[in-house]
């Protein structure tokens, strides 16, 4: 079989592996990056980059070129709640520059991601092939098996990293088994235009009977459903008239643009789950990103957890790869940084998914609200708002790039 060597080899070409490849290879580190898709357009992934990352982009002298990229820029986002508006998050209280959420379609990060890591000599990535194994040499992994265009051949390296999603299949062939959190909640996504008169950007419409996501896409809502675990086959027994009526019920704002939900293919499930690794390493191997911790939608930072996991990552390996080994202590600090912040994030997620799942849901204020509830939510969002935006917009451990990886290393010099 074929074998191909290298420094690094990472499986997985979702936020967390193109990241690391692309600080490792900056550094002058050879890196290999495999992702199993012939392109990175896949719909209805994580489309929000957080300040934390704007600010990592920053960093890598990154930020203008990708800001330069179409998105939206916004400041606040909005709740609407049994037919009250709540201003519960703005992203200005956190310090400038960054002091926005961006909202881009996946793929452009990633294709941008990997068009700054083309322009280095020691990144490579290779498309349209998937790791479907792992080296085991006496118990320490030694690269990959993979699959692509030409047939199987090796990937050898004497660090491999899992990043290749909840479902990683090299976490599994490494003998790495997540402990698994019970979610009573999927979701539901589809698109629908924005109507004629366009509200404030609102992440939620919430009554008793639903919650409905609307994601700013430009023209149109990314828009999502909430609905009990499980509940989606029941869903569809009652027509897709039943599920916009529903719709409209929870966000009235979308009333004239329901019927661009024609039918049952325009929604796509997502099984919502929440996992992680009890440990994220073995002897050769590194498990980072939602391969180390699926999170699941709820305050939308899965694609920032994943960021911050292979900045941290990168700090740390890119010393002992240009030795050309990296201890299991090297790993461990790894994990023993990432795994708090990582923790707090996901039990605040499933205290939030306990809340959705039951009869009423989220929607605890009285409609129409008190004046006197009014008053007191007004006078408490100056603070709620300075929690939130530090909670979701930069998380509870930001990483930051180590200095000296960031400008690009002089190759061959």
């Amino acid at each position: 079989m074929e074998a191909v060597e290298t420094s690094c080899v990472i499986a997985g070409g979702g936020p967390a592996g193109m990241m690391l490849g692309l600080i490792l290879a900056r550094a002058g580190i050879d890196v290999v990056v495999l992702e199993k898709h012939k392109d990175f357009f896949r719909d209805f992934r994580g489309d929000t980059i957080h300040p934390s990352t704007i600010s990592v982009l920053g960093e890598l002298g990154l930020r203008e070129q990708f800001l330069g990229l179409p998105h939206n820029s916004i400041r606040t986002l909005d709740a609407v709640i049994n037919g009250s508006r709540l201003h519960p998050i703005d992203f200005g209280k956190l310090e400038p520059p960054d002091d926005f959420l961006v909202l881009a379609p996946q793929w452009d990060f990633l294709n941008f991601l990997a068009a700054e890591g083309a322009g280095f000599p020691t990144f490579h990535l290779l498309m349209e092939t998937e790791a479907i194994d792992v080296i085991d040499d006496g118990g320490v992994i030694r690269g990959v098996v993979v699959h692509g265009p030409d047939g199987e051949r090796e990937v050898r390296a004497p660090l491999t990293v899992a990043a290749d999603g909840r479902d990683s299949r090299i976490r599994t062939a490494a003998g790495l088994r997540p402990r698994r959190f019970g979610v009573g909640i999927d979701v539901l996504w589809f698109r629908v235009p924005k109507p004629e008169v366009v509200p404030p950007s609102t992440l939620a419409y919430i009554d008793h009977g639903a919650m409905v996501i609307t994601i700013d896409r430009g023209d149109y809502y990314q828009a999502g459903m909430i609905i009990p675990k499980g509940g989606f086959d029941e869903l569809k027994t009652g027509g897709i008239e039943a599920f916009r009526t529903q719709l409209v019920a929870a966000a009235p704002v979308l009333e004239s643009v329901a019927d661009a939900v024609a039918g049952w293919d325009d929604v796509k499930l997502l099984s919502v789950q929440i996992n992680r690794l009890e440990r994220w390493y073995r002897s050769g191997l590194l498990a980072i990103g939602d391969a180390a911790h699926a999170m699941s939608p709820a305050f939308g930072v899965g694609v920032n957890y994943a960021v911050q996991d292979a900045v941290a990552a990168a700090n740390a390996l890119a010393e002992p790869l240009r030795s050309g080994s990296v201890d299991l202590r090297v790993l461990d600090a790894i994990q023993e940084r990432r795994l708090p912040p990582v923790r707090r994030m996901q039990n605040l997620q499933l205290a939030a998914h306990e809340r959705i799942a039951k009869p009423g849901g989220l929607a605890f204020l009285p409609n129409p609200m008190p004046r006197a509830l009014h008053l007191a939510i007004g006078a408490a969002t100056p603070v709620i708002q300075k929690l939130t935006a530090r909670m979701i917009g930069r998380g509870f451990l930001p990483e930051s790039v180590a200095p000296e990886l960031r400008e690009p290393a002089r190759v061959g010099v």
